[in-house]
């Protein structure tokens, strides 16, 4: 039996990984074999893209060529990753996948929306999600909350986190566009507690899983 493919998405800081570490315990404590993931960087090649999106000293990428990197990215992604593990039957539970890029470089970066959703849909085959649960908050928030988590690691913010707040409040309208236009998209109030927000999570799951 093929698995259950999931996606999580939301403006930077808005609690994504903390929530992925609840949503694979609940799943395991079911019985489902699950597997976590994340883009950019999740395989070998993936990793260098990932330092010439991310790092600060790259600043001199091309949004074009970041684009392009992100597509290229998923593509080996989906082969390394999570096609092996949707065809053992495996849920896998992705930090981003393609809606990222329409609202990252579509809606904020001003890219045309339908070009990324093409240039998506070569590069992923025409994988989409079986869900993917959209953390809204206001960037304000999640920004100070991603900021804090930085500081404490002692780790430089990566390029994302320090573009204009202008630049995220661009993203997370773009996220609430696409929620609108597609079914499988669930918006999640992520400006709760984490444990409220997994409440909202938990129901979303079984209504897939069980």
């Amino acid at each position: 039996m093929r698995g259950y493919f999931i996606t999580l998405e939301g403006v930077e800081g808005a609690g994504k990984s903390t929530q992925i570490d609840l949503i694979e315990e609940y799943l395991t404590g079911l019985g489902y074999q699950v597997l976590t993931t994340y883009e950019p960087g999740d395989t070998k090649i993936g990793k260098k893209i990932r330092e010439l999106l991310l790092k600060p000293e790259y600043d001199q990428l091309l949004p074009k060529a970041e684009l392009l990197l992100y597509c290229a990215d998923r593509a080996q992604h989906i082969a390394e990753v999570i096609e092996p593990a949707l065809k053992e039957g495996k849920i896998v539970i992705s930090d981003r996948y393609m809606d990222a890029t329409v609202a990252y470089q579509g809606y904020a970066r001003g890219f045309d929306i339908e070009l990324i959703k093409r240039l998506n849909m070569i590069a992923t085959s025409s994988l989409e999600p079986d869900l993917t649960l959209l953390l809204d908050i206001d960037p304000l928030l999640s920004l100070k909350r991603a900021k804090k988590a930085t500081a404490q690691s002692n780790l430089k913010g990566d390029k994302i986190e320090g573009e204009r707040i202008s630049f995220h409040n661009l993203v997370r309208e773009g996220y609430l566009t696409l929620a609108d236009s597609e079914s499988r998209i669930e918006l999640i109030n992520a400006g709760c507690s984490v444990e409220e927000v997994f409440v909202q999570i938990k129901s979303l799951l079984n209504k897939l899983v069980i």
